[in-house]
């Protein structure tokens, strides 16, 4: 048989015969193992007079009679069910992922297209085309419908998304998420219910769940920490800054907060703690204690290849810190001075003396005013004996102003 595309609205409901033309159900549902570009139906959902039915689909043939699809089960031999996503229930009339488009769609219909090797997925429709196809109004306003823009997503750059309460197990659940940008995948989960949004951070690592929860709204942070088991939680905060942290952490009651710091890492979560004891106006809150500081003793070639071996984020290496024995901030020094300098000499010896510093009980509004004032891209900030504590990078600031102005409006 020549291969046919059809759409799965036009099988949905129809009889289904027997090899002697008898009926023996109706089709209620297509069942597809969801592992390739283009998966194959595996299994048919048959209401029968004796109940469901799950049929297996290699016994089943398919072809267009007098404008109609007519299937015909040849044997009635049960499908192996294990691990097979039923179209219907799974995808039709649900929201998915278009992968491609970085964005959260409906399906109004499937696209499936016929060979001799079977019968595969090809697309899903999105566009009201398919809503029409639907309700049968396709074809009497076909005029209409045919200068509407294509609506097809191809299957490979759609994702299917299941809730928690989803018993359905897939063996690469969200593996197509992976490509996306934390941004856009922040921005896709924030598109879903809390239940589904929590179901897609539990699929991916610690690393990766952490990433896409520091670019989330700060009340969907909130609603999927909360959703999270404590243990996923921790596990997922240990990964990021500890400043971003304490401010998820402020937003849950105390009994949550204190429960998830009690899973983390005692290091991690003693770092929390501290920054969560700052009132919310004062810098000590905002402050990263994720920063790179040198002993003034240390020679330009030791923090060279310290470097190397750290390989911190670019953010990270705006300013180079130097301390003395007590901690105590003595100068700055920048990649630039490094590079130039002979690797024998003391960073105490081209350190900068004269820069701009903070302390953690002032004000963020005046951190603002001096870090834009003197361009500044990051901040140290000491306490009250100069003892270095934290750091503040311009990322922070602007994000403190976008947060600001959310609450005004």
């Amino acid at each position: 048989m020549e291969t046919n595309r059809f759409y799965l609205s036009r099988i949905l409901g129809n009889k289904i015969y027997d090899k002697d033309n008898n009926v023996i159900g109706k089709l209620k549902d297509l069942g597809i193992i969801n592992e390739l570009s283009n998966p194959k139906v595996v299994a048919v959902k048959t209401k029968t007079n004796d109940g469901i039915k799950y049929l297996d689909w290699s016994n089943f043939t398919i072809e267009k009679r007098k404008g109609q699809y007519v299937l015909t089960c040849n044997k009635m031999a049960e499908a192996n069910s294990d691990n097979v996503m039923f179209i219907r229930k799974h995808v039709l009339d649900q929201q998915i992922v278009d992968v491609n488009g970085r964005k959260v769609v409906r399906v109004n219909d499937i696209s499936l297209a016929v060979s001799n090797s079977g019968i595969f997925v090809v697309a899903v429709d999105i566009g009201l085309e398919g809503l029409l196809r639907r309700i049968g109004l396709a074809k009497p306003i076909k005029a209409i419908s045919s200068k509407l823009p294509s609506s097809l997503i191809l299957w490979k750059d759609v994702e299917a998304v299941f809730s928690n309460n989803e018993s359905i197990k897939l063996s690469k659940n969200y593996n197509k998420l992976s490509i996306l940008h934390p941004a856009d995948l922040a921005d896709i989960i924030e598109d879903f219910d809390t239940n589904t949004g929590i179901s897609i951070l539990n699929s991916l690592g610690n690393d990766r769940a952490a990433d896409v929860l520091e670019e989330m709204e700060e009340d969907a942070q909130v609603s999927v920490i909360n959703g999270l088991s404590t243990d996923k939680a921790a596990d997922i905060l240990e990964e990021m800054p500890a400043d971003e942290v304490a401010d998820i952490l402020d937003g849950l009651t105390d009994f949550k907060a204190e429960e998830i710091l009690n899973s983390m890492e005692k290091e991690a979560s003693d770092e929390v703690r501290e920054l969560m004891e700052y009132d919310d106006n004062l810098i000590g809150s905002i402050m990263s204690t994720d920063f790179i500081f040198f002993n003034e003793n240390c020679s330009v070639f030791e923090v060279i290849n310290s470097l190397r071996e750290l390989k911190p984020e670019e953010e990270l290496s705006y300013s180079i810190y130097v301390v003395n024995g007590e901690n105590k901030l003595k100068g700055t020094v920048s990649l630039m001075d490094l590079v130039l300098t002979e690797p024998n000499s003391s960073i105490k010896s081209i350190m900068k003396k004269n820069f701009i510093f903070m302390y953690d009980t002032e004000e963020v509004e005046d951190l603002i005013k001096t870090m834009f004032k003197y361009s500044l891209v990051s901040t140290p900030i000491v306490d009250e004996q100069k003892r270095l504590m934290g750091n503040v990078i311009i990322n922070d600031v602007v994000y403190e102003l976008m947060k600001n102005k959310r609450k005004i409006s």
